[in-house]
């Protein structure tokens, strides 16, 4: 094993273990200050952001040596060498670390992830600006910030700071957040941050950014409204990623990229050089998730080996860990448009939830996509607090070609958040507002 910096990637180190912490602390700050249930009252967390931060760094720490250094200690024939790669030839590379080693193999595995990606605005550059790697650095609370880029880590990032009391202003160049989920979905996920105050600019354009010793670091946003000057604090950039290919000359191993360095595989994870392997967020493909770059890992092991195995992106789900969670598997409703010239499609208003109206949070929704023609699951997708948590029902059923009826006929636990996926199924049979609880 080839690499350099903390061992384990981007997700234990940089990726969903910190920016999950930092959440689920903004939450316990942010929502004890407003009243939710009758004849409960508020409370006043008291919020030390420097020891918040350390708390975040800890638990990386912890879980990095857990599940990497004492994981990789039971493998007495792994040995990990600290350096950048490059190949020579597709079985040969060479391993740069103040000294030069040559390794050759008969299969090498390209796992190298991908890093955050700078947009190329004006000014940019020279403000000093953060990231999802270096925001984990900061020691003390901005009193303002703003978001460029409106995906999954602008948007957790972005509510996190705006509950530990951060002034936020996200802006996005699409004509909605989240531009890949279902159109309701990013809507009703808007309308929810805006009611908790953060502050959104949706195709929107920054024609530069400066540095004012009096006002900060200042944002000029164009929209259709208008131009607007923002003036804050800090700046996220969030507007994507960029794979960790370019120091490698692949072209040496002959092994193809897209235009954007993504490396192309087939569905068993090999490259266009028959001896070489990819997997991970280096690769091309449509979602970056840690537990497909795990299960992409692991098919390239097997095959490597002599197996037939493949990846399963159409029943592979993604999150965005906000509160209310977004969760999504298979196909929109637009795609089976394009795919079959009709859909079949329920929505059920979380206030149709039993558990939800019992929580307080019934400010969501969970869409339900059917083949028009064999009544199958092909998609899901949910604005729902929890809705991680059950997504994988929806995604079982699309792995195994189960059908609506499959899923009214199971029996749910009552009352849960989950019920919510056997209403959106029902709804394909009658009105939910002419069910009562648990109807089949």
């Amino acid at each position: 094993m080839v690499g350099t910096g903390p061992i384990g990637g981007t997700c234990v180190n940089v990726g969903c273990v910190p920016s999950k912490y930092l959440l689920e602390a903004s939450h316990r700050y942010y929502y004890p200050q407003h009243k939710l249930f009758r004849g409960v009252g508020v409370a006043r967390p008291e919020l030390n952001f420097p020891e918040l931060m350390s708390g975040v760094a800890d638990l990386v720490s912890k879980l990095r040596t857990e599940k990497y250094n004492k994981v990789l200690s039971y493998y007495p024939n792994i040995t990990v060498l600290e350096g950048k790669a490059k190949f020579e030839s597709p079985s040969t590379i060479t391993v740069s670390n103040g000294e030069v080693e040559q390794l050759s193999a008969k299969n090498v595995l390209i796992a190298v992830g991908s890093r955050p990606s700078a947009p190329p605005i004006e000014g940019l550059a020279d403000t000093d600006y953060i990231t999802s790697d270096t925001v984990w650095n900061m020691k003390e609370r901005p009193g303002s910030m703003a978001v460029i880029g409106g995906g999954a880590i602008g948007l957790e990032l972005g509510q996190a700071f705006s509950h530990l009391g951060v002034e936020v202003h996200l802006v996005e160049a699409m004509p909605s957040i989240l531009p890949t989920a279902e159109p309701e979905v990013s809507n009703a996920l808007m309308g929810k941050l805006e009611s908790e105050g953060v502050k959104f600019y949706v195709k929107a354009r920054i024609s530069g950014i400066s540095r004012d010793a009096r006002a900060g670091k200042v944002l000029n946003v164009v929209t259709a409204q208008g131009k607007t000057r923002l003036e804050v604090d800090e700046i996220l950039v969030a507007t994507g990623r960029r794979p960790n290919t370019d120091e490698l000359e692949l072209g040496k191993a002959r092994v193809n990229t897209d235009r954007k360095g993504f490396i192309v595989v087939d569905p068993g994870m090999r490259t266009t050089s028959r001896s070489v392997y990819a997997a991970g967020d280096c690769v091309s493909k449509r979602l970056m998730l840690e537990t497909l770059a795990a299960r992409e890992g692991v098919v390239a092991a097997a095959n490597i080996m002599g197996g037939q195995e493949r990846v399963d992106y159409a029943s592979a789900p993604w999150a965005v860990f906000t509160n209310p969670q977004v969760a999504s598997v298979g196909m929109t409703e637009e795609e089976v448009m394009a795919k079959t010239n009709a859909c079949s499609c329920r929505i059920v208003g979380l206030d149709k939830v039993a558990k939800a109206q019992i929580l307080g949070e019934d400010e969501g929704l969970v869409k339900l996509v059917l083949d028009p023609h064999t009544g199958k699951v092909v998609g899901a997708h949910a604005l729902s607090p929890n809705a991680t948590e059950y997504i994988v029902e929806a995604a079982l059923a699309i792995k195994y070609g189960s059908t609506y009826k499959e899923i009214v006929e199971t029996t749910h636990v009552f009352p849960t958040l989950s019920e919510a996926l056997k209403l959106a199924a029902q709804a394909f049979v009658r009105s939910v507002d002419r069910m009562s609880c648990c109807v089949e």
